[in-house]
């Protein structure tokens, strides 16, 4: 999968004309790290992912056409678990694939000490809940464990991360804006 991600943000670049230089420019990363992940040498984070999928005007969902649902219901014997790039969190996508939506609806499984990132902010809102295990998130500074049956909700906009530090696997159902994949 890494290598196809790879392959379909060099062939959008070319389409679209731009140089490594000002692809780089529009998505606020660095040519060597841009070049790195185009010949597969690099992991990409999902958010840089989305820059890249806004500076081409694609939608991230491009990058994973094999995990389309082109119907309203999303039956369970349809649903394609798969892991982003540097990340063991397995994503779960649950929502159908419609003109206008606006949340993404996905179900996470973190194994312990992952995800692996580091704190961000952007546009658009989170939602999560537990339903195994436990997760520890940092939300504008502040500290929270969200265990079994409990929620978190808060602005993208805030600097936020997740992790499990635990020594089970979390799963976790997560609604976010705006639409990732």
């Amino acid at each position: 999968m890494e290598e196809e991600i790879s392959k379909r943000i060099k062939e959008l670049r070319l389409e679209r004309k731009l140089t490594l230089k000002e692809l780089s420019e529009k998505t606020g990363l660095s040519i060597s790290f841009l070049s790195q992940v185009e010949r597969a040498s690099s992991s990409i984070a999902i958010t840089s992912l989305k820059k890249i999928a806004d500076a081409v005007e694609v939608p991230i969902s491009s990058f994973f056409e094999d995990y389309a649902n082109k119907n309203y219901i999303v039956k369970a014997d349809e649903q394609k678990p798969f892991r982003i790039e540097g990340s063991g969190v397995i994503y779960t996508r649950l929502g159908g694939e419609f003109a206008g939506r606006t949340v993404e609806p996905l179900l996470l499984i973190l194994p312990p000490g992952q995800p692996n990132e580091k704190a961000v902010n952007h546009p658009g809102e989170e939602f999560y809940y537990v339903i195994e295990g436990m997760v520890h998130f940092e939300v504008d500074g502040k500290e929270y464990t969200v265990k079994s049956g409990d929620s978190i909700h808060f602005p993208s906009t805030t600097t936020h991360y997740m992790t499990n530090p635990y020594n089970l696997n979390a799963k976790v159902l997560c609604f976010v804006t705006p639409v990732i994949f």
